[in-house]
């Protein structure tokens, strides 16, 4: 609803105004009354209406005057006069200030008003719709513009372009003076995209929302530019000077801060910049912005909302998949438990350890899938569920993670949906009793395991969960703890450099050779053989 202001010094006319006009009706709404032109002018300050109707002779401001402010902050405002005879004078300065309409008081009729009335409202949704009109023809221009500031990037970066007068000329065309100026390149990146653009209609309206808050804080940088690269990058261009005089990190800094802040304000969205080198050229301009992109490392680690200066990458000799083992049975005694409480300290527990180690950001996510891949099995062999999500779901989920606290999020709400799933599955499918088997068996590998210890363990009769444990599962129990201690088997042939005896041991094994006929039986292979396959 529209929003009118009615202004009178006569307080009978105001509380008959008020009171005689059906405002709802007309799709208005009275949103104050005043009994002088200062009074109004204060409250519009606040919440400017969309209608004013005001007399026109009024003490501490008439109506010309709080008509005349009104419109500097509001020139669509539609504004009625209400005046008597012996003020045309007024009347005649109200039309100058393209007033619509006046009323003469004295013979003043509602449904006069009520046609001046609905005659403003037109006027207004009128000049909305033009506004609306202006402003996508804006947006169609802009992000045309910006269409084409990106592919002007991505073939700098990525075609064979050569450094010609052209192409100065075309960055001079989008605010980039690289032939007079030097430049410090910010790589600028959304931080947990997957989160920001489930807010939004489109990739493209989060794109865009992101231009606009940055383009408003640039205004007031001189000479500074912005050029989207890819939905979740951008980057940002500033002006440099070697002098110490001119602080041109600290003023990029400062600027940077104020975008992180009203970025994060306007769409809660939490955005990190790298800083590069000073470029000057197009060879440097080139070299400054690919380095940047290739700090994948770097970014993988970064805290939200950082603005961090571009560093070397750095390798660690140490290799990830040493605990790989420790960290599967973590998993396995995580979906036994079925203890939602512990899954965030665990993940957590992983993500200080890649850290602190700084492992490559490829190889946590190989390390993450492999160890998804291979709870799937697990979960399996517990006799759980099979996992819907496929393994190329969760190869391409994976991969489009770019920072460790990405990662972070996403394991916590994966296992804390396994864990639910698994809870419902055991109160649906098996027995109760052939679930507790199954879990007996997993926690205890490293023992020797019979159908008797289990059945008493269970409170059951032998044969009776014999029976029961064939019919659920498909296979004896005996078959079933052979099949999980060779499984185990080839993990740790896979995972470790236990000897084979060993591993015969951690099984609960008492004679190795018996162990590898075992495991030949199961697998094909002997377990030297096996480990040597996987090399």
């Amino acid at each position: 609803m529209y929003k009118v202001m009615l202004v009178d010094d006569d307080y009978p006319v105001l509380e008959l105004l008020s009171e005689i006009i059906n405002w709802n009706q007309l799709g208005l709404n009275l949103q104050s009354i005043h009994e002088n032109g200062a009074s109004a002018l204060t409250y519009a300050l606040n919440e400017m209406p969309d209608i004013l109707i005001t007399d026109i002779g009024m003490p501490k401001m008439n109506g010309i005057e709080l008509t005349k402010q009104l419109k500097e902050m509001n020139p669509n405002l539609q504004v009625c006069m209400l005046t008597c005879h012996n003020e045309f004078e007024y009347a005649h300065q109200s039309l100058k200030l393209n007033v619509q309409d006046y009323l003469l008081k004295d013979t003043l009729d509602p449904k006069d008003l009520d046609e001046v009335l609905i005659k403003l409202k037109k006027n207004v949704e009128k000049e909305n719709q033009q506004k609306i009109k202006e402003f996508k023809l804006e947006s169609i221009v802009e992000r045309n513009r910006e269409s084409m500031k990106r592919e002007f990037l991505r073939k700098t970066l990525y075609q064979h372009t050569y450094e010609n007068v052209g192409w100065y000329d075309e960055a001079f065309s989008y605010g980039l003076d690289v032939k007079g100026r030097s430049y410090i390149p910010v790589l600028c990146f959304i931080q947990d995209y997957r989160s920001a653009k489930e807010c939004y209609l489109s990739e493209d309206t989060l794109t865009f929302s992101i231009q606009n808050v940055i383009s408003e804080v640039l205004q007031d940088e001189e000479a500074s530019a912005h050029f989207s690269l890819e939905k979740k990058e951008s980057f940002l261009f500033f002006p440099y000077s070697s002098t110490l005089k001119s602080d041109s990190y600290g003023k990029t800094t400062r600027c940077l801060e104020k975008i992180q802040r009203n970025v994060f304000h306007t769409l809660k969205i939490s955005l990190s910049f790298l800083v590069g080198d000073p470029l000057d050229s197009y060879m440097s301009f080139k070299h400054s912005l690919l380095t940047l992109l290739d700090s994948t490392n770097q970014r993988f680690y970064i805290e939200n909302c950082t603005i961090e200066k571009k560093r070397a990458e750095t390798k660690t000799s140490d290799s990830l998949f040493e605990w790989y083992d420790k960290a599967s049975n973590e998993i396995r005694q995580l979906i036994i438990k079925k203890d939602t409480a512990e899954v965030t300290p665990l993940i957590t527990k992983w993500m200080d350890i890649f850290k602190e180690k700084q492992y490559s950001s490829e190889m946590v996510k190989d390390w993450v899938l492999k160890l998804l891949l291979d709870l799937k099995v697990k979960l399996k062999a517990l006799q759980f569920f099979g996992t819907n999500t496929s393994n190329e779901v969760l190869h391409k989920e994976i991969i489009a993670i770019d920072s460790l606290i990405e990662l972070r999020k996403w394991l916590i709400q994966y296992f804390e949906m396994l864990l639910k799933a698994v809870n419902e599955s055991t109160t649906k499918s098996r027995r109760k009793e052939v679930i507790d088997a199954c879990k007996y068996v997993e926690i205890n590998l490293e023992k020797k395991i019979t159908l008797d210890e289990v059945a008493n363990v269970l409170y059951l009769n032998s044969s009776y969960f014999s029976r029961l444990f064939k019919k659920e599962v498909g296979e004896t129990f005996v078959e079933y703890v052979t099949k999980a201690k060779m499984n185990r088997a080839k993990e740790l042939l896979e995972q470790t450099v236990d000897s084979v005896g060993r591993i015969c041991e951690k099984l609960g094994y008492d004679n190795q050779s018996y162990f590898i006929k075992v495991f030949k039986n199961y697998a094909g292979v002997t377990p030297i053989e096996y480990r040597g396959e996987r090399k």
